[in-house]
């Protein structure tokens, strides 16, 4: 197999897999904080190495918009932005095709 094309493969199995994990959590707790990209930035600077999984939403007639999912203590936290927000640097960024947040 094309290794470029194993490791593409490879990066949208572990894209599925974290909003899979993700998705799963908010089922299970039935709980997703929406929150201000300057709140999201502010929890995410109480983590050593904070997941987020970043997703850019568009349509022919809707505003671009970047989202932002994470976790902190169990609790799955959305944040959307017009303008993309500077993540900090220790942060581990899995980009997906999109997130699906329910309501």
């Amino acid at each position: 197999m094309n290794p470029a094309l194993n490791a593409a493969t490879n990066s949208a199995a572990t894209n599925a897999a974290v909003q899979q994990a993700i998705a799963n959590s908010i089922r299970a707790s039935g709980v997703l904080v929406r929150m201000e990209p300057g709140d999201l930035l502010g929890l995410l600077g109480r983590t050593a190495e904070p997941l987020v999984v970043y997703a850019i939403q568009s349509g022919f007639l809707q505003k671009t918009k970047h989202q932002y999912l994470t976790s902190y203590k169990g609790l799955a936290f959305f944040a959307h932005s017009d303008e993309p927000i500077q993540l900090p640097r220790e942060a581990e960024v899995v980009t997906a095709d999109k997130i699906g947040i329910p309501g």
